[in-house]
């Protein structure tokens, strides 16, 4: 009703209770309402037993005038089923749905970007959807909290392993002087030899070392930046100046695990430092040093390493250990070595594995 309680009861019919008519059947009757006008009335159940719709007309109302039993009997049930349909939908619609519907707003927009509600759903809601509301503001207020303590946790664990590789960094450079100071006191070109070759090592590990410390991404590093730099040191005292060796270099970025960068440095290294033996005893102008860094596929990259071979004669035979060297550091990166040499050219070609996702790390 529209016009209140009171007036809905002066319209009750006068001679029947409303408790005889709460049947499970719909059910239309004239009568008279406590005013003593005639009514015709329509009862129907929407929730048996519980919830029944009254509807109520006037007795001159001009669709009652023709057929009044059969018309009232066969369209006002049917009407007054639709109309409560309407009112029952409507009023979900107004009690529930809207404010489902805006809390579910609420849920998605914090997921999205972590924005909390900036006000509640309103003095109108059910109580049960305002419980649902504090229960979801206290979760995403926990989630925060939460979110912040891990941040902060792993930004003193970056913290940390940067000061960890700049210290290991600085310890190897130091490593690396303390050697320069014995290569200058050795008394045979061999131990020179043995000493530089270490030296060398060692330096490669350094700048894996500080690659990782200036890197804000401590897992992966890229291989582009890490090779460019190992082998402009390495180029710097190996070549001497004016000595005609032509030098090519095409490393693409690729990002590799930490851990693949330490084999990878060093299996450059015992490449570039064999280069630089044999190109030595090439004519001048002559000889060249190419080496390629190159993405062959989805999780697939190839290092090659070409020089010019002059006369082997003139090299000092080694120990061999750079080769073994190579071979153990291929198998770190899960790869296949391929060693050719063809037209007074030796090329060292290595194909091995860049997974695109970190490693995972387990923390015992």
């Amino acid at each position: 009703t529209e016009n209140g309680l009171a007036v809905a009861k002066k319209e009750y019919p006068s001679d029947v209770a409303l408790s005889l008519l709460t049947t499970k059947e719909p059910n239309v009757f004239l009568s008279e309402n406590f005013d003593g006008q005639d009514r015709a009335y329509v009862i129907v159940p929407i929730v048996p037993d519980t919830v029944f719709a009254l509807s109520v007309w006037p007795r001159n109302t001009p669709f009652l005038d023709t057929g009044v039993s059969t018309r009232l009997s066969a369209l006002l049930p049917i009407v007054m089923w639709l109309a409560s349909l309407i009112v029952a939908f409507w009023a979900l619609n107004r009690l529930a749905i809207n404010h489902i519907r805006k809390l579910g707003r609420q849920m998605r927009r914090f997921a999205l970007n972590r924005t909390l509600p900036r006000g509640t759903l309103g003095p109108s809601v059910p109580t049960e959807l305002v419980e649902m509301e504090s229960a979801f503001v206290g979760m995403a207020e926990s989630i925060l909290r939460d979110e912040a303590t891990l941040e902060d946790s792993l930004r003193q664990k970056n913290i940390l392993l940067k000061e960890v590789h700049h210290r290991v960094k600085n310890n190897l450079q130091l490593i690396s002087s303390i050697m320069n100071m014995q290569i200058r006191q050795a008394k045979s070109e061999d131990a020179r030899f043995v000493l530089r070759r270490l030296q060398d090592r060692i330096l490669s590990l350094a700048t894996v070392h500080k690659n990782l410390y200036q890197n804000d991404d401590l897992v992966r590093v890229n291989a582009s930046e890490l090779l460019n730099e190992i082998v402009g040191q390495m180029l710097s005292v190996g070549l001497a100046s004016g000595s005609g060796v032509q030098v090519e270099q095409s490393f693409e970025p690729i990002k590799i695990d930490a851990d693949d960068a330490a084999p990878l440095t060093l299996l450059v290294s015992e490449a570039l430092t064999n280069a630089l033996k044999y190109v030595s005893t090439v004519e001048h102008g002559k000889g060249f040093i190419s080496l390629k860094l190159i993405q062959t596929g989805p999780e697939q990259a190839m290092i090659e390493v070409r020089n010019t071979i002059g006369n082997p004669e003139e090299v000092k035979s080694g120990t061999g250990l750079g080769s073994r060297l190579i071979l153990a550091f291929t198998r770190q990166l899960n790869g296949q070595v391929e060693v050719e040499t063809t037209d007074g050219v030796y090329q060292i070609r290595v194909n091995f594995h860049v997974p695109t996702d970190s490693k995972m790390i387990y923390d015992y």
